[in-house]
């Protein structure tokens, strides 16, 4: 138990994997990018905004084909329904959603340069949806869902 407790109280430190003793010197070093420009590891903002961005335009084109307003009926969860198909969509076929694209964000994955595909696309969306993945952060500021998934949301300019 002390042990437990010991860890969890070391601080972000205990995150590090075994063999390293001290910090990284920028986000992303441990996955070999860059520090900063294209390749580099996105920040909390540029992420905030694509998905920002990704649901104003779901609900806005659920708004579009049900005529009806945003509190009435179903629309959240046609709107939830819409932004899920998009994402696996256009993750498997651009490696980005278009909110992404807006603010420069590209998914690759961290194994090669590769296409994500359609099972990883769907397993993050599916993921990124119970929301908890993708607010708890690793040491490098990935996602649970980027983890789970092999995959880095990167800055593309």
């Amino acid at each position: 138990m002390a042990r437990m407790m010991g860890s969890w109280l070391s601080g972000p430190s205990a995150a590090l994997p075994k063999d390293q003793t001290e910090a990284q010197a920028y986000r992303g070093e441990l996955l070999g990018l860059p520090a900063d420009g294209p390749g580099s590891l996105a920040t909390t903002g540029r992420r905030i905004g694509a998905i920002v961005i990704d649901w104003f335009m779901s609900a806005g084109v659920v708004m579009l084909f049900l005529q009806q307003a945003p509190w009435d009926s179903y629309v959240s969860t046609y709107t939830l329904a819409a932004w899920f198909v998009v994402g696996v969509a256009c993750v498997t076929l651009f490696s980005f959603t278009p909110g992404q694209y807006a603010v420069g964000l590209q998914v690759a994955r961290i194994d090669g340069p590769v296409p994500v595909g359609f099972l990883r696309a769907l397993a993050r969306q599916a993921l990124i949806v119970f929301i908890a993945p993708a607010v708890i952060t690793d040491v490098d500021g990935r996602g649970m869902h980027d983890r789970a998934t092999g995959t880095a949301l990167v800055r593309t300019r």
